[in-house]
């Protein structure tokens, strides 16, 4: 949720007003516009105007699609330039709606141990893992983070491993062990002038570093457009010189899954798939001076979809239902192509 970008590099203040301006146009993406754009503004040292943008998105008229998320982020930025109570009182509150979305356990956890509030933050991320987590075969990856902060604090703290942190051990993918990582006597081997410990500490970090960058950078996908069967009879009414592109909609699907199994055979990560309607297909061929019937407009459209947070990963998860909306499972839809 927070760009991860040196500072040096980008002018934080001008790329928040920039996806301000964006949210204005595309209305319906505006939560992510404008998270974004907070997030942006707290890089820039700019707190209070980034909770000025929170309070917006929590008093709009429109709902939002996840407001624990939005108090979550508005708490950890609340608490960072001297507004502990209120802070607080927002975490409480999260903890009480016991969200279902694993993010905003993460936030307000990682909020509570930033501030040394190591047995809140401890109870916080056990309560989400029991929530989230019991009785579910496989930890969704968006899960991780709090079997991960689970376990790091857990460290932190003494305690030894439990059942919960032998699931972090099984889904960490990282060279460097957990325990590792999360030794808390580390911070001493800093200070050494034993080069093999300088340098084992050097190899620690890097892979801390990347597992920091994979947790907070959400690079946009390589996305593929797909059309619903209703969307695709509209445009191709509308527009009929997009039917070369669109023979039939079953076409369409077989052709999504296929070219998506191509770029993954290929070595290409993070694929997605996004959804078009007419409406929002038009605004962008306006915005770009064009005809919605020019077809060199199609793979832009999906890219300024997936840009604006619009993408759904693919392959979708083990017993997951199919990306093309049918309701069945995708490893008995698509996912069955050979």
């Amino acid at each position: 949720m927070r760009p991860d970008t040196p500072a040096e590099t980008v002018d934080h203040t001008a790329e928040a007003a920039r996806l301000e301006r964006t949210a204005g146009l595309y209305p319906e993406d505006s939560e992510a516009l404008l998270l974004r754009a907070a997030a942006h503004l707290e890089l820039a040292g700019d707190r209070p105007t980034a909770t000025a943008l929170y309070d917006r998105l929590l008093s709009s008229t429109d709902g939002l699609e996840n407001p624990h998320l939005v108090r979550a982020l508005k708490a950890s930025n609340l608490w960072e330039y001297g507004h502990e109570a209120e802070a607080r009182a927002i975490i409480e509150g999260v903890r009480v709606a016991s969200p279902r979305d694993p993010a905003p356990w993460v936030i307000v956890a990682e909020a509570l141990e930033s501030h040394d509030e190591l047995e809140a933050a401890h109870d916080t991320f056990t309560e989400a893992v029991r929530l989230l987590l019991t009785e579910v075969p496989q930890p969704p990856q968006p899960t991780h983070p709090l079997l991960f902060g689970r376990h790091r604090v857990r460290r932190m703290l003494g305690k030894s491993h439990d059942e919960w942190d032998a699931l972090a051990d099984t889904v960490h993918s990282l060279p460097i062990t957990l325990d590792e990582l999360h030794d808390p006597k580390r911070v001493w081997s800093l200070g050494s002038e034993n080069p093999v410990e300088l340098e084992a500490e050097i190899t620690r970090l890097r892979a801390e570093l990347g597992a920091y960058r994979e947790a907070l950078s959400r690079p946009f996908p390589v996305a593929i457009l797909h059309w619903p069967a209703t969307e695709l009879s509209e445009l191709l009414e509308a527009y009929p010189t997009l039917a070369s592109e669109y023979p039939s909609h079953e076409t369409h699907l077989a052709t999504i899954e296929s070219a998506l199994r191509e770029l993954s055979s290929s070595g290409t990560p993070n694929l997605g798939i996004v959804t078009g309607t007419v409406p929002s297909y038009e605004a962008f061929a306006a915005s770009e001076l064009s005809s919605p019937g020019d077809a060199t407009l199609l793979p832009q459209y999906a890219t300024t979809l997936a840009a604006r947070g619009r993408a759904v990963a693919w392959p979708p998860q083990q017993g997951a239902a199919c990306w093309c909306g049918s309701g069945r499972i995708y490893g008995e839809c698509h996912g069955s192509q050979e």
